[in-house]
């Protein structure tokens, strides 16, 4: 049950972040602060629906790691949550396109070694 809210939990948080990257590219950039201007902005982002889907993945994100710490100790459910960080590097370069440096590549394999000795 832990490694289920474990994948459920990392694969929300994933999901969430990458439907939200999209959908905040599709509308474009902010750099119009003005309350009018953020209004705008606030009504085109409520009408995608890739953004609402972010929104959901994040409630199971969240709902499942809710179960994950009444199930097991904070201090192994947060950093083996932290798995998820290098999954997303990954899928941000294959799925969005971004340019991973090798300095953020060696990070993520240091989460990897962190989440090992956590889990371990």
């Amino acid at each position: 049950m832990i490694v289920f809210l474990l994948a459920l939990v990392i694969g929300g948080t994933i999901a969430g972040d990458l439907l939200k990257t999209a959908g905040m590219r599709r509308l474009g950039e902010v750099d119009d602060f003005r309350p009018g201007a953020l209004a705008r902005v606030g009504r085109l982002a409520s009408r995608s629906g890739i953004l609402w889907l972010s929104i959901v993945a994040y409630a199971v994100s969240f709902f499942g790691f809710m179960a994950l710490v009444s199930r097991t100790d904070v201090s192994f459910a947060v950093p083996a949550t932290a798995a998820g960080y290098v999954v997303e590097t990954f899928l941000a370069r294959w799925f969005l396109g971004e340019q991973v440096s090798a300095r953020r590549w060696a990070g993520a394999a240091l989460v990897i070694v962190g989440v090992a000795l956590v889990g371990g």
